[in-house]
């Protein structure tokens, strides 16, 4: 009779069925609720000002902008969704199992896209910095297009693939009313970890090393050429530092990536499918999503032009005719 009194239930209407909210001390809780929505508010507002800026202002419809805006575009909506995992912060989901099968199908949509993102902009990346005679007609606005148009369609399919089984029938793995499984069979697991995790820091990895090599025989070359700097050598000595600071801001993205990413992998592979709804599971995704509050960091603010931009945003001078053709670089 003092464990029913005790126990808080989710849906205290369905005695035998409801799930049990889990037990934080108040203080916690309110913590956590604030920590997590200023964090979602943050993602949202940020990524929406890189949205904004590139869209509007024309001098900012480049090959790399593109790639930033559909990064920022991916990791607005992830911002948005953190909404929802707050929800299930007392262990309790409210909004029924068609929602958490719509919440999750688009999550993982979500996640998967923002990686395929990165990906694109390390190869775009890649392409500038250790092949810039040809990086115009290898990298086009056409072309780049086509890659975003890609990455947003195979991230759909490939995800309906993997949660095949939750979209035929949704809550087929909760065991209580006010539960939402992130649950998905073995085969569909690996092939996750492969192509979401493996094969994107792989492919990450591989070209950062490749232009941090690019970038260290520049800098020797730059010292060994110090004592003869001409008008067309100080050129060539501004680029390269350039392609040293992109190779160090890379270093970051790369750290960055793996710090967000790495312990969501770690305990969706130690961790059983049942565990997979407690705090320390929500923890990780929730890592997982700030991920996307730091991509725009990482990728706009380390440029001048976000600023200007954000400054014209601010002060209205965006709502003034012609606008879009102001001097932001």
């Amino acid at each position: 009779m003092e464990t029913l009194v005790d126990t808080e239930l989710c849906f205290p209407q369905l005695l035998n069925s409801s799930c049990v909210k889990t037990k934080r001390p108040h203080f916690e809780t309110m913590m956590t609720y604030i920590l997590l929505f200023s964090i979602s508010l943050f993602t949202v507002f940020l990524n929406l000002l890189v949205i904004i800026s590139i869209s509007h202002f024309k001098q900012l419809h480049s090959t790399t902008n593109l790639l930033i805006l559909s990064l920022a575009v991916s990791d607005f909506f992830m911002g948005l969704l953190m909404l929802f995992q707050i929800i299930l912060i007392e262990g309790c989901w409210f909004l029924g199992d068609l929602m958490c099968t719509v919440y999750q199908y688009i999550a993982y949509i979500i996640t998967s896209t923002s990686v395929g993102n990165m990906v694109l902009i390390c190869i775009d990346r890649y392409v500038a910095i250790c092949d810039p005679m040809h990086y115009s007609t290898k990298v086009t606005q056409k072309r780049v297009k086509v890659c975003i148009c890609l990455c947003w369609s195979c991230s759909v399919i490939f995800q309906s693939l993997i949660m095949k089984d939750v979209l035929q029938q949704p809550g087929r793995y909760n065991s209580c009313f006010g539960e939402c499984m992130f649950v998905i069979n073995y085969i569909a697991g690996i092939a996750d970890l492969i192509f979401s995790f493996i094969l994107p820091i792989t492919v990450i990895v591989v070209l950062y090393m490749r232009v941090f090599v690019v970038a260290v025989s520049q800098a020797r070359a730059m010292r060994s050429h110090i004592t003869t700097v001409t008008v067309q050598g100080s050129r060539k000595v501004t680029a390269k530092k350039s392609e040293i600071k992109a190779a160090r801001t890379l270093g970051i993205v790369i750290t960055v990536f793996l710090l967000c990413l790495c312990p969501y992998y770690c305990v969706a592979l130690t961790s059983q499918n049942d565990l997979m709804n407690t705090s320390s599971a929500a923890f990780v995704i929730c890592l997982y999503y700030f991920n996307s509050c730091l991509n725009p960091l990482i990728y706009a603010l380390f440029y001048p032009w976000f600023r200007k931009s954000v400054k014209l945003i601010f002060t209205l001078k965006i709502l003034q005719p012609d606008s879009c053709e102001a001097n932001v670089m």
